[in-house]
């Protein structure tokens, strides 16, 4: 499979290294990587993560192209995507976080990809899918929206608990480390609280998932609400769900009944260790359940908790969601 990428921020910089360091970029092909920012600086911050540590690898730049363990990639510098020759593309990998309109969604097919998979919501996209829950809709779709990585993390987890148990309502509350879209100090943004500094107070705000959640699980929708409280670590977030099950249960009968499941399933962790958060960093998953912090209040209320890496495992469901756009 040929991808190319457009955007080479965070969760670029991150599929391309899955691609390079796992199994998971097994038989994909990354033709060419392109990003506004200079060729010096794409290598650089390719090369040197503060979140994932340096490349395992020989990282230099040639040329204006990223020579990566021997492999050659084209660094292109287009404002506009349409501007590149992507013909033969299976999927242009678009992470700029910007493809919010049909015309921005769309300039990837005008180059020449053959689909398009968005690593964000998008209202552009022709469907929102989170692998393993809802990919079955993908249906030949061409602009295919990731979700985010707190709907890939809450809807797998929602879908678990529903199916083992029964879900009458919840609240979801996801821990979540800051990100870009926060200033490190105070600076003016449109949301007061969000306007405080990312790095030095815990900021409650929205998540977007709460509207996907009834997007990707329409059996679900106006069951779940849910909320943010951004933390000061730079990597690992966590989900902590209350639920009112359907039926009643025994708390060591239920674990069991969740713990199966989990193992069974293509996008979920279990842990009985006693984990903090730097230890599930680079992990795969879409989330992984903390066996220690879950449990029941009388019959029919959980509370279950998980950790998922933001960056590591929502870059692992892209590849997974591109891989299934493939006929």
């Amino acid at each position: 499979m040929k991808i190319a990428i457009n955007g080479f921020g965070r969760i670029g910089r991150t599929i391309l290294r899955q691609i390079l360091t796992s199994p998971r970029g097994s038989g994909i092909e990354v033709v060419c990587i392109n990003d506004i920012t200079d060729a010096e600086m794409c290598a650089y911050l390719f090369q040197y993560d503060s979140t994932f540590g340096p490349y395992p690898g020989e990282v230099s730049l040639e040329a204006g192209t990223l020579c990566v363990d021997g492999r050659q990639i084209a660094l292109h510098q287009e404002a506009n995507v349409t501007n590149l020759d992507l013909a033969g593309v299976d999927v242009l990998m678009e992470c700029t976080g910007i493809a919010r309109t049909t015309d921005l969604a769309q300039r990837g097919l005008t180059a020449g990809a053959r689909k398009v998979l968005i690593s964000g919501p998008s209202p552009a996209a022709e469907v929102t899918v989170v692998y393993g829950v809802n990919d079955a809709d993908l249906a030949g779709a061409k602009i295919v929206s990731n979700a985010s990585c707190t709907t890939n993390a809450v809807a797998g987890l929602v879908q678990l608990v529903d199916a083992v148990a029964g879900i009458e309502a919840g609240h979801m509350t996801t821990i979540h480390c800051y990100t870009n879209s926060q200033p490190m100090v105070d600076t003016p943004r449109g949301d007061f609280a969000r306007s405080r500094g990312g790095a030095q107070s815990m900021v409650p705000t929205t998540t977007s998932a709460m509207h996907l959640i009834d997007v990707v699980l329409p059996r679900l929708k106006g069951r779940i609400s849910g909320a943010a409280v951004r933390v000061p670590t730079a990597s690992v977030s966590a989900v902590d769900l209350v639920a009112t099950l359907q039926s009643e249960w025994d708390q060591s009968d239920l674990l069991m009944a969740l713990k199966a499941s989990a193992n069974g399933s293509p996008i979920l962790g279990w842990t009985e260790q006693p984990l903090v958060s730097s230890d599930l960093r680079a992990r795969p998953e879409s989330l992984i359940i903390a066996a220690p912090e879950t449990r029941m209040v009388g019959t029919q209320q959980l509370r279950i908790f998980g950790w998922y890496d933001n960056e590591w495992g929502f870059s692992a469901r892209m590849l997974d969601v591109a891989r299934a756009m493939q006929p």
